[in-house]
């Protein structure tokens, strides 16, 4: 995992994303050079960047670069297909502004990027084919020794079975901790046995990292670990490894002294101006491009079910700070006539024949601009709760207030990463996501969350 803007991402996503951007532009530039004077040109770098941005774009957008879709051809082959025609859309739309700005045959241009789309397509399918064999390679993955043999090392364990970034190589087993890894996992101990006993360990299985998870830190090897330290293997405790392999915390095991002495959390100035001059880009041009649907949504609701169209909600904000969200209705005006706040159930009969459209299809959240146009919410961060179910669950779920440090939003990084939540355990594993934004959070990682959240729409799971 590299650590690109605070954000981790694996080192093999972002080498298949620079294959593919790289072949991308090949294919553009070749095309371009063989049409010659029919359409190439001195400012073709004018049009090549933003063709390569849109497309590299649209594959996030749809998820191709999601760990989860590497490994499933079905989800390859739908998603490159959904890709496809968003790609030729902006393609379209990005010669026809070129073409209005420097001279050029639109007609032209517009058959080169269609056939360089169908060459990429092709020779992107080729790639992940060989995508798929390499990762599986265990000479590609980061060799990992772990102290401690219990629960904490049984999760790592779960986590390297879904993750091709890592490969654990053995367990070293500490007294006091009942142990659940195989034992034919477990290659030893890891009481102290001289300055060079761990190292020898490291140095023989080719480990790349030691990661500490055992929760008894008393009688660990020290010295030995400050030696591997010191000869170039990578000392990591087990909170920090989850944080990074996981892109969420482990609640379970979280500790206010790793908050404390961990990185993250920055709130300088610069990045809430940066973060606010995004918030009032992004939703203002979403505002505009929604128009139509905004116009054609809030009639649907009006004809559908007696009531006010727009639906406002007193919800907890920054810092617990109350505000009114709005959003279009999606209930019977009677939902909640016995005056107690309930969760969103499956099939919930509370849900009118359009409100069950709009939720499914997100288009119910669309009057939430306002909210952060505003300044009361972002457009991405936590998701915002009731005061009545934020008081229960502060009661119920350790840090659960932490995360109204930062603004609510439209979408997050949990929104993306877990589906709906209507329950206590639902909003404790969506905390482990909003802790991990709320701790690495920045430009970077809410262009990723907004790119991200038009997968979620077009393939919503969990929607209630």
């Amino acid at each position: 995992m590299l650590r690109v803007f605070r954000h981790h991402i694996a080192v093999s996503t972002m080498i298949l994303a620079a294959v593919e951007t790289a072949l991308l532009f090949t294919v553009l530039y070749v095309l371009l050079r063989l049409a010659g004077g029919q359409a190439a040109g001195s400012d073709d770098v004018y049009l090549i960047v933003p063709l390569i941005a849109a497309s590299f774009a649209v594959m996030a957008a749809v998820g191709l670069y999601n760990r989860n879709v590497f490994f499933d051809v079905s989800l390859i082959a739908s998603r490159t297909a959904v890709c496809i025609g968003f790609t030729v859309i902006l393609m379209a739309m990005i010669v026809y502004l070129y073409t209005l700005l420097w001279s050029g045959d639109y007609q032209s241009y517009v058959t080169i990027c269609l056939a360089s789309i169908i060459i990429h397509v092709l020779l992107v399918l080729l790639i992940r084919v060989i995508f798929l064999e390499v990762a599986n390679l265990d000479a590609f993955k980061r060799r990992v020794l772990i102290i401690g043999a219990g629960p904490r090392a049984a999760k790592i364990d779960a986590l390297g079975s879904h993750e091709p970034h890592f490969k654990t190589v053995g367990f070293l087993s500490t007294e006091g901790e009942p142990a659940e890894i195989r034992p034919d996992r477990v290659i030893g101990g890891a009481d102290p046995g001289g300055a060079q006993a761990l190292c020898d360990l490291a140095e023989h299985h080719a480990v790349d990292e030691i990661v500490v998870a055992a929760r008894e830190q008393r009688g660990l090897p020290v010295m030995e670990l400050l030696e591997c330290k010191l000869g170039g293997v990578q000392v990591t405790d087990f909170l920090t490894f989850y944080e990074r392999e996981a892109q969420r915390v482990d609640l379970d095991e979280l500790q206010p002294s790793w908050l404390i002495y961990s990185d993250g959390f920055r709130r300088g100035l610069l990045n809430q101006a940066t973060k606010r001059a995004f918030d009032i880009v992004v939703s203002g041009a979403f505002l505009l491009l929604t128009l139509p649907l905004t116009i054609a949504a809030a009639i649907a609701v009006k004809l559908d079910s007696p009531g006010p169209v727009l639906y406002r909600q007193e919800r907890v904000g920054l810092n617990g700070r109350l505000f009114s969200v709005m959003k279009f209705r999606s209930m019977r005006t009677d939902a909640e006539s016995d005056g107690v706040p309930q969760w969103a159930a499956a099939q919930d009969q509370r849900v009118t024949r359009v409100g069950n459209f709009l939720r499914r299809t997100r288009i119910d959240e669309i009057p939430q601009i306002f909210n952060v146009l505003k300044g009361d919410m972002s457009f991405v961060g936590p998701r915002p709760e009731r005061p009545f179910f934020v008081k229960s669950l502060s009661s119920q779920i350790p840090f659960y207030d932490q995360r109204h440090r930062v603004k609510p939003g439209i979408s997050g990084w949990a929104q993306i990463n877990y589906p709906y939540g209507a329950s206590v355990e639902d909003a404790r594993a969506k905390l482990a996501y909003d802790l991990y934004y709320i701790k690495n959070g920045g430009l970077f990682l809410d262009i990723v969350t907004f790119l991200q959240t038009v997968r979620v729409v077009l393939w919503p799971d969990g929607v209630r």
